[in-house]
C-alpha cells in the first residue's frame, strides 16, 4: 500500500484542496482506505490538543506485569498541518489493526486500524512538549 495526499502540499505544508483526503492505494491504484480531510482534522483538534504521555513498560514473564515512568510529557498547541506534516515525513505512519469480537459463538471483525508516532517524534506534532516529573 501506499499513502497519498489529495489535495496537500508538502513543500508549502498547506492543504490545497478542502475536500482532499489521505488515501491508501495499492499497486494498480485502487484506494484501499481514506480519510477526508474534513474527518481526520476536526478529530485530530479535539481529541489532540492537549495530551499527556507516559513511558511504560510492559513485561510477560514471570507473569504479565506494567510499570510506569515518573517523567510524562505534557503536550500542548497542536494543529491539523503538524499531523498531515508528520504524515508526509513518514513521522507518523498508518497501523492497520483488526480486532476479532465474539470468536468462539458469531465472529466479528472490527477494524481498529491508528495512527502511530514513535516516542522520540511527538514533539513534531506540538508546540510546546515539557518533561514533568510526577
Amino acid at each position: 500500500m501506499t499513502m497519498h495526499f489529495a489535495g496537500y502540499d508538502q513543500d508549502a505544508s498547506k492543504i490545497t484542496d478542502p475536500g482532499g483526503c489521505i488515501a491508501l492505494t495499492d499497486d494498480v491504484g485502487d484506494v484501499a482506505a481514506s480519510w477526508s480531510f474534513g474527518g481526520l482534522l476536526t478529530h485530530w483538534s479535539r481529541k489532540h490538543s492537549r495530551a499527556v504521555y507516559i513511558p511504560s513498560m510492559k513485561r510477560t514473564e514471570p507473569e504479565l506485569q506494567y510499570a510506569y515512568g515518573h517523567l510524562v510529557r505534557l503536550a500542548q498547541g497542536t494543529d491539523p498541518l503538524h499531523l498531515l506534516a508528520a504524515l508526509a515525513d513518514g513521522a507518523v505512519y498508518y497501523d492497520p489493526g483488526i480486532k476479532l469480537e465474539d470468536a468462539s459463538t458469531k465472529p466479528r471483525v472490527k477494524r481498529r486500524s491508528q495512527f502511530r508516532i514513535a516516542s522520540k517524534n511527538i514533539g513534531v506534532l506540538y508546540q510546546q512538549l515539557e518533561m514533568v516529573e510526577v
